[in-house]
Parts: structure tokens; sequence; C-alpha cells
């Protein structure tokens, strides 16, 4: 279960990544929301994974789904670079995260 909250929170860091670009520096009221929303809710779910966790895999797990979802969106939506550098580094975190998960 702790698993599943962990992956639920780095998908919502995602989210509020996103929505901070959208909410343009907290100018825009409905983006904003959804942002702080998001964040609360992230948070929350990583200290509930946390409860069962080791902290250091938890949080490098969180920052690694936000990390690489957010880079592969950010091309996918606003068109950032997808340079065979770029795209072999994020390569290099996944497999970063799959080696805390499987040493933990």
């Amino acid at each position: 279960m702790a698993w599943t909250l962990l992956v639920l929170a780095g998908l919502l860091e995602v989210a509020w990544a996103l929505g901070l670009k959208a909410s343009e520096g907290f100018t825009r009221l409905w983006p904003s929301l959804f942002t702080v929303t998001t964040m609360l809710v992230s948070f929350y779910l990583l200290a509930q994974a946390m409860k069962a966790l080791p902290v250091g895999t938890a949080y490098a797990v969180w920052v690694g789904i936000g990390a690489v979802g957010t880079v592969l969106l950010g091309i996918l939506i606003y068109g950032d670079s997808a340079s065979p550098l770029r795209l072999a580094s994020l390569a290099l975190v996944l497999v970063g995260l799959v080696g805390l998960k499987l040493a933990g």
C-alpha cells in the first residue's frame, strides 16, 4: 500500500509542477488553486508512504517520479528539448529509481 501511495504522490507532483507553469506565477486563480491542492495532497500521500518506507527511498522515488514525469510532459506539452543527452539522463534517473525499489 505504501508504494501505491508513493506513486500517486509522485504523479501528483507532476500535476502540481505543470500547474505551476499554468498558474503563471500564481497570477491565474484556477491553475493556482489546482497547484496548491495537488501540492497538499502530494505531500500528504508522501507522508503516509513514509510511515512504512525508508525516508531516503521514499523521497528519492517521489522526486524521481516528479522529475521524470514533468520532463516528459514538458517535452510533449510545451515542446521542451528532447535531446539525446536529456533523454539518456532521464533513463539514468529511472534506473536509479528501480535500483532503490529493488534495494528497499
